[in-house]
């Protein structure tokens, strides 16, 4: 049976994970893959309901996502230095505080400069939001470094897509296929972000309420945003969701790059640890 899979680029590699299963593959400097993988403990059943795991999946895709990123950068280095939990604790703190700053009270302040309250404030409100996403988006792709990393995605994309399409996991076979990919974390934030716009509309009162209610409501909005993602990518043929999708397709192109076949083979090396 086909199994429900998705992952990530890191350091000079790929991360891919299964419910059940975790593989991290890597390019070290004398040109060989290194392998980690690890079994992932089932959740609890309330963590598995609608809505509820999708924030679950976010913040534990946050977790094993720093880890791996940890893991990746280690090798590079020739040491390997295992994550204490005060460093991963103080790094998810950092990362959602700095995710509050500019995409929730930056933005909410920009936006009373112009408007007060209304439809037309959340609307203006969320455009922000997703201005300053791009902007980051293309900033950050200037660098080299990420340049890379936007190949491993691009790789981790073409071999998931391959391995959906039943298709035999070969080189030859993955590089026909796109560096675009539904239910990809770039398009989860898109959707996270539009559909914020219509919830916050929602939340009537002063200021200071419609304000903490934007944070409050993050769990929400991610539970929601993941039921979407989960459709489009069950029904991609679908008129609706095939134009849900198509921002975060879009999108995509900013974060994904064409792979080497080297960087492909990265990618191959974990999927084949987890299917």
């Amino acid at each position: 049976m086909k199994k429900h899979i998705g992952g990530q680029a890191v350091i000079e590699g790929v991360m891919i994970k299964s419910d059940e299963k975790l593989a991290v593959a890597v390019r070290l400097p004398n040109k060989k893959i290194k392998i980690k993988s690890e079994n992932l403990k089932k959740q609890n059943k309330f963590f598995r309901l609608p809505i509820v795991r999708g924030f679950v999946q976010l913040v534990l895709m946050l977790i094993i996502g720093i880890k791996a990123l940890n893991w990746s950068a280690d090798q590079q280095l020739k040491k390997h230095e295992k994550i204490k939990p005060l460093e991963l604790t103080l790094t998810l703190i950092i990362s959602f505080g700095a995710a509050i700053l500019f995409f929730i009270i930056a933005p909410f302040f920009l936006t009373k400069l112009i408007v007060e309250k209304g439809f037309l404030f959340n609307l203006i409100d969320g455009i922000i939001r997703i201005i300053i996403f791009i902007i980051y988006l293309v900033i950050i792709a200037r660098i080299s470094d990420v340049k890379t990393l936007y190949k491993y995605h691009g790789a981790e994309h073409k071999a998931v897509n391959c391995y959906e399409a039943k298709k035999k996991l070969t080189i030859k076979n993955i590089k026909k296929f796109s560096t675009l990919h539904p239910r990809c974390g770039t398009a989860f934030i898109l959707i996270v972000l539009i559909l914020s716009i219509l919830i916050f509309t929602l939340v009537r009162g002063a200021w200071q309420i419609r304000l903490i209610s934007r944070i409050i409501l993050i769990p929400v909005i991610a539970g929601i945003s993941y039921e979407i993602l989960r459709l489009t990518a069950k029904y991609p043929n679908n008129i609706i969701t095939k134009t849900i999708s198509a921002p975060g397709l879009a999108l995509q192109k900013l974060t994904t790059a064409e792979p080497t076949p080297k960087q492909i083979e990265v990618a191959v090396s974990a999927l084949k640890k987890i299917v």
